[in-house]
């Protein structure tokens, strides 16, 4: 599938061999019953290297699985508000909010205005205001308030921990 005329080409062990034309690269691949893969196509002249192509994508694969394996997935959760919240229901869903940050997890949170609530959309940018400031040691707001339709939207995400803790 190399379409260049000539090739840098790199042994089976590591070395370089130098630069040939395609064919010929290709024929010593086949003399050792391995295979010619392209390693850098942007080089000028491309670098091939001869190994076992089966073996190269198995390591390849391994490579990539390990990567997402280290990769730390973070999730967005969700916890819903009404502008005339009481005190206790705030309390409790506030808990919430921080335990959300502490387990490195997002939090969006939503004030939703039901009826003629959206009048008075200061409420909600109160109660906002107030959740990001209980927040403020465990979180840092993400995206400020922003509104969409009936309701006004703020993500917060977890504090980057500290290497020494």
């Amino acid at each position: 599938m190399i379409r260049v005329k000539e090739v840098s080409v790199i042994s089976d062990d590591g070395g370089p061999l130098g630069t040939f034309p395609t064919r010929e690269a290709l024929t010593m691949a086949k003399e050792r019953d391995l295979d010619l893969v392209e390693v850098a196509p942007t080089a000028n002249p491309p670098v091939c290297r001869i190994m076992d192509y089966g073996k190269f994508k198995y390591k390849q694969s391994k490579r990539a699985h390990e990567a997402k394996k280290n990769q730390k997935i973070v999730h967005i959760k969700e916890v819903k508000f009404r502008p005339n919240t009481d005190i206790h229901d705030f309390d409790f869903k506030l808990k919430h909010v921080q335990r959300f940050l502490e387990h490195g997890d997002k939090a969006k949170v939503l004030i939703f205005f039901k009826g003629r609530e959206i009048v008075h959309p200061e409420q909600g940018q109160r109660l906002l205001e107030k959740i990001a400031e209980a927040c403020d040691d465990f979180g840092v707001v993400e995206q400020a308030a922003k509104k969409e339709g009936r309701t006004l939207v703020m993500i917060l995400a977890p504090k980057a921990k500290k290497k020494g803790m």
